[in-house]
């Protein structure tokens, strides 16, 4: 029995990161608390932090439907929870002008969800049963935003990792040159280190033999002083004469 119950904590811990990842890029129906109030809303979740989805999501909406969201402040200052836009047009989901809401939060290091909800009135909000069409169509722009960030995601890893491939590449030439460098320098000290051992060698014999021309020169040395005492001599007696 025990046996069984490790294999399933086994099995379930390999499941739970399969889990999780099959819910990335697929936008579902949920629920924010908004202004004391359960609001339905999309949900999705996307590879990348909280920071890099907000900035796409804005990007892209304006891109896509020119629509500006408010929140981010001026350079960080002033940084809002709640993404928004009033009054904007926005055929694809109704005819009619929609504030538009949305926020950003990190469940996982490289995981962020993004929730867009929207509203045609301060007391009126798209729902899955009551605007079912409209709150559909929203659930369209949230699928599509995630397909865009997907692809934006995978580029940049791509891009990634060929500027990683790049420096590696980079850093194998440059170790290569290094390696043949030292391998040359290598065998020119192996040389001079052979052109030493013979230098010595030479040196040592020639040292034994300037040895012996010492010892020859110090009895010729000694047999010239002789001499030269003996003329010396000689030419005192000479002298004397």
């Amino acid at each position: 029995m025990k046996r069984f119950f490790g294999l399933g904590l086994v099995l379930a811990a390999f499941c739970a990161p399969l889990a999780v990842r099959a819910q990335l890029y697929d936008a579902r129906t949920s629920s924010v608390n908004y202004d004391k109030h359960e609001r339905d809303a999309v949900k999705v979740q996307v590879e990348g932090t909280a920071q890099w989805t907000r900035d796409f999501w804005q990007a892209w909406l304006k891109d896509t439907y020119n629509i500006k969201l408010k929140g981010s402040g001026v350079f960080g200052v002033g940084k809002k929870d709640v993404l928004e836009a009033r009054q904007v047009p926005m055929s694809s989901v109704t005819g009619k002008l929609l504030d538009l809401y949305s926020t950003v939060t990190s469940p996982a290091d490289t995981v962020s969800e993004l929730s867009v909800w929207a509203g045609v009135g301060p007391d009126s909000f798209l729902s899955a049963s009551g605007t079912p069409s409209e709150f559909s169509s929203l659930r369209t722009i949230t699928q599509n935003f995630a397909a865009a960030a997907r692809l934006k995601a995978y580029r940049e890893q791509i891009a990634e990792a060929e500027k990683q491939l790049a420096t590696a590449e980079k850093d194998k030439e440059k170790l290569e040159k290094e390696r043949a460098s030292l391998a040359a320098n290598t065998k020119a000290n192996l040389e001079k280190i052979e052109q030493l051992k013979k230098q010595n060698a030479d040196n040592k014999l020639k040292a034994a033999e300037d040895s012996v021309k010492l010892l020859d020169n110090a009895r010729l040395t000694e047999l010239r002083k002789a001499q030269v005492e003996r003329r010396r001599a000689r030419l005192t007696n000479l002298d004397r004469k």
